[in-house]
């Protein structure tokens, strides 16, 4: 197999990097403490395959839950560290390419893509064609990019099982006709997982390669709320893992009702 040398990969990349910008400013000490929009996934533990969203907005008494909380689909292997903004953590599975388990930690929120030629989100948006893969494979330049074959050449996406057009290349499959990029693994490390998006599910409660799947709907009211300027981030955790992190990362403290419904899928 053949890829573009890095020297070519980087020069004729327009694709989508799978690594947010996220600035942070100088009086703040955690990420999160930068930021005034989170969407939070809290799980009943690491092999959990669902979890519950609830997004936060911060305002002078500190961060509200913004609209209700729902039901999200995770990975078929549950959770796992990954490489995100937050300290890396020992204790713990660690993300891997094709464990299927979604990345736990704080991620930065990147673009959103799609089907549609536009969609409305204030996010930046970039639309999918029939050639648009994300790359997969370890020892590939592209490693965790969205990528445009008719780009970068056929060779170059060869052995990545990332088709972006999954209604073209799978019988109209719709789970990537709203999304956005997770910020996980920026720095491309290899074998470290790679392609994580928030996306819709195929079928309700459907587990994942590794992503966070939801109802249209939610997605929808998501991507409409989302601002860049709130230096929105991602956030995925089992419950207990939270409980520990909350004061720490200066994460929201869940409503009663929200502990018991997670308690609940134990």
């Amino acid at each position: 197999m053949s890829f573009l040398p890095r020297r070519f990969a980087r020069r004729l990349l327009p694709p989508l990097a799978l690594s947010a910008v996220f600035c942070m400013p100088a009086s703040a000490t955690t990420p999160v403490q930068a930021s005034r929009q989170l969407v939070v996934v809290t799980t009943p533990s690491w092999d959990a395959t669902s979890g519950r969203l609830q997004a936060y907005e911060r305002d002078a008494d500190g961060w509200q839950p913004h609209g209700e909380a729902f039901a999200v689909a995770l990975g078929r292997g549950g959770s796992a560290w990954g490489i995100g903004l937050h300290p890396a953590q020992a204790a713990g599975p660690q993300k891997q390419e094709g464990d299927g388990r979604s990345p736990a930690g704080v991620f930065a929120i990147g673009e959103a893509f799609g089907y549609a030629p536009r969609i409305d989100s204030r996010l930046a948006y970039r639309p999918m064609l029939e050639s648009s893969y994300c790359m997969d494979v370890p020892d590939s330049p592209l490693y965790n990019r969205i990528v445009d074959a008719d780009v970068v050449g056929s060779e170059a996406v060869e052995g990545s099982s990332e088709p972006m057009r999954l209604d073209l290349h799978n019988d109209g499959d719709r789970r990537y006709r709203e999304g956005f990029v997770i910020g996980h693994n920026p720095g491309a490390e290899p074998g470290k997982g790679s392609c994580i998006f928030a996306h819709l599910w195929r079928q309700a409660g459907e587990a994942t390669a590794g992503c966070t799947a939801m109802e249209p709907g939610h997605m929808d009211a998501l991507l409409g709320w989302l601002r860049p300027d709130a230096h929105p981030l991602f956030v995925l955790l089992p419950e207990a893992e939270y409980q520990r992190l909350r004061a720490s990362w200066d994460l929201p403290a869940q409503a009663p009702q929200e502990q018991a419904a997670v308690a609940g899928r134990r």
